[in-house]
């Protein structure tokens, strides 16, 4: 079985300069406590989820160059080849165990990796959150970054509507938290916990960045709708 090489390694350094052109000229964006996120070393942020642009949105702002977990239909055509050689990775449809595996090869390096723990676009408000970053973290000894994503998407706007030229949006990164699995814990408990703890810190962050802001997240779900 063959050693996964991961991404590219160049491709976020250049992918930056899109994001931040669209998050500070397309769009008008502001960042608070850039600070917080380490400097080197291993890094996963996990932030909420609301609407399309939030991806290419906090590559643009975020302190180093990062890769994004992106669901596999959006690789396809002109913007598929453009994210895959910014070294984003594709989410499949094997449980995204493909996808951890590449991330994991990022973590090992030192690298950046960004993560939607609630897995689709929706309400933004971390009121669940998938597993896969739990693992991420205690497997690639990686601290968390939680990031509040505002502005990207209002109610009423589908999960795929791009917002208009200059709209304020808001990005606030978190506290780190180091997560690990402590002597005599199981697997599953300490993947449990884990999820836990960063789900929890991350809807806290964004309540804290909604008042402080005054962006509020969109009150619809769209995807849970269509599915009744």
């Amino acid at each position: 079985m063959s050693t996964p090489t991961g991404p590219s390694e160049r491709g976020p350094h250049w992918a930056r300069w899109i994001g931040r052109f669209l998050a500070r000229i397309v769009w008008n964006t502001e960042v608070s406590a850039g600070h917080l996120v380490p400097t080197d070393g291993p890094v996963l942020f996990a932030a909420n989820h609301t609407g399309i642009i939030d991806g290419p949105i906090l590559l643009g702002v975020s302190p180093r160059p990062s890769h994004m977990l992106v669901k596999s239909e959006m690789f396809w055509g002109p913007v598929g080849t453009v994210l895959r050689a910014a070294g984003q990775i594709a989410v499949e449809h094997d449980g995204g165990r493909s996808a951890l595996n590449s991330a994991l090869v990022v973590l090992k390096r030192g690298g950046v990796v960004g993560v939607f723990p609630e897995g689709n676009r929706g309400k933004g408000d971390a009121a669940s959150a998938r597993a896969g970053i739990a693992w991420l973290a205690l497997n690639g000894h990686a601290p968390v970054v939680p990031v509040a994503v505002l502005g990207t998407r209002r109610t009423g706007e589908s999960v795929g509507h791009v917002p208009g030229l200059r709209r304020r949006l808001a990005i606030e990164f978190g506290e780190p938290l180091v997560l690990e699995r402590r002597p005599g814990m199981s697997g599953r408990a300490a993947l449990e916990g884990a999820n836990e703890s960063i789900r929890v810190a991350l809807a806290e962050l964004v309540d804290r960045a909604c008042a402080r802001t005054g962006l509020v997240l969109p009150t619809d779900d769209p995807n849970r709708e269509r599915a009744l």
